[in-house]
């Protein structure tokens, strides 16, 4: 596969690195058929790095892996899309992601569960007067397990309906009430994440274990 990939003059191929869980871009870098045999063999990036004209793999100082997840090229065969499994920031300054300077933002903002879940966060720890996840995080979690519950209550009456504008309406309510639980329990996104893939993995190998 490595042989149909079109590197450039420079024996390079830019690799555009995306968190495996959120689809987030953390970096581009550039690999030549060395790099990229080694991050292949060892399931851990290695660029190649233009400034110092060396092999570089990631974490190697720092300790913030990337465990490779997939590796795609494009259909032209001269960029690569690299998905990651993380052990820390991407950035060499720290940040999750090296785009951070965002240059241009349209009226309508994007939407994310991720982007949701650090708002909330931002309500613990500085607060905003008269919000009400402020004052969900000030009551402490006897008031926010009593709004899950509440909240499941009327998902289920929802469905019974069988109105699905209602049942929709009412899951994203819980969604929100469950992500204000898990701040206040110190739960990130990656945990119920990391939780969720261990189980596919089980539920793949019993499939293959029932077809034998």
């Amino acid at each position: 596969m490595i042989n149909s990939l079109k590197f450039d003059a420079n024996g390079l191929i830019p690799a555009v690195v995306q968190d495996h869980f959120t689809g987030k871009v953390l970096t581009v870098a550039y690999m030549n058929r060395e790099s990229l045999e080694i991050s292949m063999r060892e399931g851990m990036t290695c660029f190649w790095s233009r400034s110092r004209q060396e092999l570089w793999r990631k974490g190697e100082t720092s300790g913030n892996r990337q465990h490779i997840v997939s590796i795609t090229a494009d259909c032209d065969r001269d960029a690569l899309v690299v998905r990651v499994i993380k052990d820390g920031p991407a950035c060499h300054l720290g940040t999750d992601s090296c785009f951070n300077d965002k240059i241009f933002e349209s009226d309508t903002p994007e939407f994310s569960i991720d982007g949701l879940y650090e708002m909330l966060v931002g309500r613990k720890v500085e607060g905003k007067e008269g919000s009400y996840t402020t004052y969900l995080f000030s009551k402490g979690k006897e008031k926010i397990l009593k709004k899950v519950g509440e909240e499941c209550t009327e998902v289920v009456i929802g469905a019974m309906k069988d109105s699905k504008e209602e049942t929709i309406y009412e899951i994203s309510d819980l969604a929100y009430h469950v992500l204000v639980l898990m701040i206040e329990m110190g739960i990130s996104l990656n945990d119920i994440r990391t939780e969720l893939a261990s189980r596919h993995i089980v539920d793949k190998k019993i499939k293959q274990e029932t077809m034998k």
